[in-house]
């Protein structure tokens, strides 16, 4: 069994519960309680660092040597050393809970290996689970505060304004501050565009190609995308807030919080609460019935007619569904890029005599832009997807020079290991110094309290406190590289196995497990018109001389 104890202290006092005693008192109750010896125990200390929160290195650390696996039982001396937060405290738990790792706090006889330890934790979980759902309320209760004002929350400002501080007396007479959003003429011009493009074309395909042969883009300088188009076309900011938008945004069950007299049509509309964001998942829209609506603080610039027009279209065409269409056959989607950075799509051309179905592989930047941003050759796929499989066989024999690059990465990483090993080695040694020669002056200052050198023996524990807090993030870092290094070489070990077997295995496989297999050793392949370059893991790239076929 191996044992981890995390001790804390905002800052060094040499006595009461310093992060030594914390050790020490954690280590003897793992002895008594488990038969633990010292080569079993991981230390973990954080001296200077608060409670309020998590953010700290060794805490950091404890946590991803916990998803590792590498303790099975974490001790602390009492529960606030882990956090002030019964949200942060129950947090960690569940990631101890879900890795198999017991916990164990000293001085409330808090171990969740006994049922009263669970039941407590229970309780602690309960409260947690309080204090989010009472946080979330506190924050929406706000939200519906602030929506009556029409202010900007903050955040990035949508396409055709940016955020303005102004000045505003409250009732009460007091200044205050707000933001409220101000327009961008030239950006809102391309809004506009897009509004009168899509209700055009009836397609955000259509606009998508349009922005990009005309090399319009978006306020960041990149291309517009059909998801981007969507979101500008679906956000009311842009709507002028009448009666006509009021009646819309009531019949589909949107929440409004402006009563229907101050939809003027002076102003646009501001919808707050649009999406749901967690640290688990994507930033994802809620249901419009969850948005919370009211007239804002700026000016409308698409007439709520022309705004409705462009929903009730979006309505129709979200159910045609916007599908890719696959080819069956290609080996190289996703892995091969035009020389201009965009992806190489398969294209569906005539089947040969034999009855074989032939494809070409397209930049997606030319099809987009009608030839107009790139004019790259296509290239037959069913030769291209022939040459990559044969050349990556050649690379995966044994004398290839991808086979020495791999042997010659390993011997740079295991160099570079046993210099990170040898500093590791030393800069613990100099902690396990300071903290003798520390514990020598407390004890040292104890007997000479009262005298001229306790300002001196003060200064000194100071300042090897301080150099041991550094020694200890650059332990930290050097640890992480340690850890990456070591995957690195994993990795190369991966490889090196998946080539050796792969030309035993790539024919007997189908195309879907070709593909995946493909992805797995292959970076990508850029195709330049007239060369593939095969770029593999790390560094690695060989090129392959390809015929320019072309489809037209």
């Amino acid at each position: 069994m191996k044992v981890a104890i995390y001790s804390r202290k905002s800052k060094f006092t040499g006595k009461g519960d310093s992060i030594e005693n914390q050790i020490q008192l954690c280590k003897n109750y793992a002895t008594t309680h488990f038969g633990i010896k010292d080569d079993d125990f991981y230390i973990y200390e954080d001296e200077g660092f608060s409670g309020g929160n998590t953010d700290r290195p060794q805490f950091q650390l404890l946590m991803k040597d916990a998803k590792k696996k590498k303790f099975d039982i974490l001790i602390c001396y009492r529960l606030d050393r882990i956090s002030r937060s019964v949200m942060d405290f129950s947090n960690t738990f569940e990631t101890l809970e879900s890795n198999g790792v017991g916990f164990v706090s000293i001085k409330e006889q808090f171990d969740t290996s006994t049922p009263m330890g669970k039941a407590m934790l229970y309780i602690s979980s309960v409260f947690a689970q309080l204090e989010r759902e009472t946080a979330a309320e506190r924050i929406r209760d706000n939200m519906l505060q602030l929506a009556k004002t029409g202010r900007w929350l903050g955040g990035i400002t949508p396409t055709g304004y940016s955020s303005k501080q102004i000045i505003y007396t409250d009732p009460s007479g007091k200044e205050r501050k707000m933001f409220k959003l101000s327009t961008v003429d030239n950006e809102l011009e391309i809004v506009r565009l897009i509004f009168d493009k899509y209700l055009e074309f009836k397609s955000l395909t259509k606009v998508e190609q349009y922005l990009i042969m005309n090399n319009i883009k978006s306020k960041n300088d990149v291309d517009f995308t059909r998801y981007s188009i969507r979101s500008i076309l679906a956000n009311p900011v842009y709507a002028v807030a009448d009666k006509a938008m009021y009646d819309y945004i009531i019949d589909n069950g949107y929440e409004v919080y402006s009563h229907e007299s101050e939809f003027t049509g002076k102003h646009g509309i501001m919808a707050y609460n649009k999406t749901n964001q967690d640290s688990k998942s994507s930033i994802r829209f809620r249901d419009v019935s969850e948005w919370i609506v009211a007239i804002g603080a700026h000016k409308g610039i698409i007439e709520s007619t022309t705004w409705i027009k462009a929903q009730n279209l979006l309505y129709k065409n979200k159910s045609k569904g916007y599908r890719r269409v696959k080819n069956t056959n290609s080996l190289l989607s996703g892995v091969l890029y035009c020389n201009c950075g965009s992806y190489m799509r398969p294209k569906m051309g005539r089947k040969n005599k034999d009855g074989e179905q032939i494809f070409y592989y397209m930049c997606e930047m030319k099809e987009k832009s009608k030839r107009t941003r790139c004019n790259i050759k296509n290239i037959k796929g069913n030769e291209l997807d022939h040459l990559i499989i044969d050349r990556i066989k050649n690379l995966a024999m044994s004398n290839s020079d991808v086979q020495d690059s791999i042997e010659n990465d390993k011997i740079s990483l295991q160099t570079a290991q046993n210099a990170i090993e040898n500093e590791i080695s030393m800069l613990e040694s100099n902690i396990k110094n300071n903290g003798q020669s520390i514990g020598n002056l407390v004890s040292s200052l104890s007997q000479n309290q009262n005298s001229t050198a306790a300002k001196y023996i003060i200064d000194q524990i100071e300042g090897l406190d301080k150099e041991t807090t550094q020694i200890k993030d650059r332990l930290l870092r050097l640890k992480e590289v340690q850890e990456k290094n070591q995957a690195k070489e994993n990795s190369l070990d991966v490889m090196k196995g998946i080539l050796s077997n792969f030309n035993h295995s790539v024919d007997l496989m189908d195309i879907e497990d070709k593909r995946a297999f493909l992805k797995i050793i292959v970076d990508k392949i850029i195709w330049n018109g007239k060369n593939a370059e095969i770029i593999m893991f790390g560094s690695i790239s060989e090129k392959k001389q390809v015929p320019p076929w072309e489809t037209e």
